[in-house]
């Protein structure tokens, strides 16, 4: 008899290994249907707009540099000629103070059924410059003639479709319209605007003030080039991400259900993007150099936004059903064995056979949840979701193992249990520090009560019983 015992075991075992197949294959369905919602966010930002990434204002000071220098004459290395030499180059100041203060609405687009965050912000940047002397810009040792060209202000905009209205810089009381390319050469893309010609007879101080109205999707960064920076956002969405190399002052920061305010304060000793910017691009004979050329030659636009120090804001969703449904299916033969368990301990202490293929139905039962879970969150919020998923199968469970054990205590018994692992199985869910404390919390519970109940059994005398079933239960049903 304790052949039968250790048979039976084994039976579950099996059962339960054949039930991971379908949990497998459901949890491979969760993960297509997310890569569906990638590809819906994918389509909207190819259709009309990324995440946005701002970089500067910076200001560029082109200039042509000439100078005489002293040549020996070919096959006369007595005689020397004079001649003169003149290069272009383009001198970049950056901010002295920067201020950025932005109030950022946030709105839902749909793809099929799966929603797209999408937002539009109203930036208003100021701050200052301190521009220099004339003399300050030669390079060269002897003397040389600096001759200005035209300046521009750069600012770097990651996708400019989002730039909603041509935007206008106030630079020393004048205002200057941008056009395209930022001309920076780390950064091309974005937005430059061609400013007067300046004297630089002096070092002087220029304060400058512009607004940006740009649209974007689910993410907001901001490279700081100045000196001292400070950035100012607020939004009414209450469920912002912080991220990139720097966070906002814990003492300048909320977050609510009424949205957030968070302010971000950088000075440039912690900067390296001001080198990051004007580095000058590598060599065809660098490796580098080498794969930006190859790339150019493809008529693929090289960009360096991945190195640059940066910082921002994702507007990411509370719940993310393909994320918390991945979760709960990691938890579902956790539930099958323990369900499982449960009807083996009462099959061998109330001697009422339980056959395997009625363990198999229930299991398949507790397996439906998770794909009713992870379609009707589709459609329904994911609390809504769990409820139905939850009430459907233990109401189907409780009804079948009411017949099945011949009493409809028994089945409201299991129902009750299941009930329970379910809501913690939501705690689990909605609690994702906490998930590892409280799951190996269950597990040392469900095994505390498994070996209370079962401290006096004598599993030698109830495996000679097992399949035979009681009187008293043959005679009940």
């Amino acid at each position: 008899m304790q052949k039968m015992l250790i048979l039976k075991m084994i039976a579950i075992a099996l059962l339960m290994a054949v039930i991971a197949i379908p949990l497998t294959m459901i949890e491979a369905t969760i993960y297509e249907r997310s890569q569906f919602r990638n590809d819906a966010v994918r389509s909207i930002a190819n259709d009309s707009v990324g995440e946005q990434m701002v970089v500067g204002p910076v200001l560029a000071l082109p200039y042509v540099d000439s100078y005489t220098v002293e040549e020996e004459v070919v096959g006369q290395p007595s005689k020397t000629i004079q001649k003169e030499v003149s290069i272009k180059r383009v001198h970049y100041v950056f901010p002295n103070e920067l201020q950025i203060n932005g109030a950022i609405d946030t709105e839902q687009r749909y793809r099929g059924i799966h929603p797209v965050l999408t937002y539009t912000g109203l930036h208003a940047i100021n701050g200052d410059f301190v521009l220099p002397k004339m003399a300050d810009l030669s390079r060269e040792k002897t003397d040389s003639r600096i001759r200005l060209e035209q300046p521009y202000l750069s600012l770097g905009v990651k996708d400019t479709r989002g730039v909603n209205k041509v935007p206008t810089v106030n630079w020393g009381g004048k205002a200057f319209e941008f056009k395209q390319d930022s001309r920076l050469p780390r950064y091309p893309r974005g937005l430059h605007a061609p400013l007067e010609t300046l004297a630089l007879e002096n070092a002087e101080k220029i304060k400058f003030s512009m607004e940006l109205s740009l649209s974007g999707m689910e993410r907001m960064d901001f490279v700081p080039v100045a000196k001292f920076n400070q950035v100012t956002l607020k939004s009414k969405w209450p469920h912002p991400q912080f991220g990139g190399r720097f966070l906002p002052q814990t003492k300048n920061r909320v977050i609510d259900e009424n949205g957030f305010n968070a302010t971000w304060n950088i000075s440039a000793l912690a900067l390296s993007t001001q080198d990051q910017l004007i580095a000058p691009i590598a060599k065809a004979s660098d490796a580098a150099g080498a794969a930006a050329a190859a790339a150019a030659a493809a008529g693929v636009l090289v960009n360096h936004e991945s190195n640059l120090d940066n910082f921002g804001v994702a507007f990411i969703e509370p719940v993310n059903i393909y994320t918390q449904s991945s979760r709960a299916v990691k938890y579902g033969l956790l539930f099958i064995a323990l369900t499982f368990a449960a009807f083996f301990l009462f099959e061998i202490m109330k001697q009422l056979p339980i056959h395997p293929v009625q363990y198999a139905l229930v299991g398949l039962a507790l397996v439906l949840f998770f794909l009713l879970l992870v379609s009707l969150s589709e459609h329904l919020s994911f609390l809504h979701a769990y409820l139905i998923a939850t009430v459907a199968c233990i109401g189907l469970i409780g009804f079948y193992l009411a017949n099945v054990l011949g009493d409809w205590k028994r089945g409201f018994a299991f129902a009750t249990g299941l009930s329970v692992l379910y809501g913690v199985l939501f705690g689990l869910l909605q609690s994702e520090n906490n998930a590892l404390v409280l799951g190996s919390t269950l597990l040392f519970a469900v095994l505390a009560v498994i070996m209370v109940v079962t401290r006096k059994v004598d599993w030698y005398q109830l495996s000679k019983n097992i399949g035979k079933p009681a009187a008293a239960e043959v005679t009940s049903q």
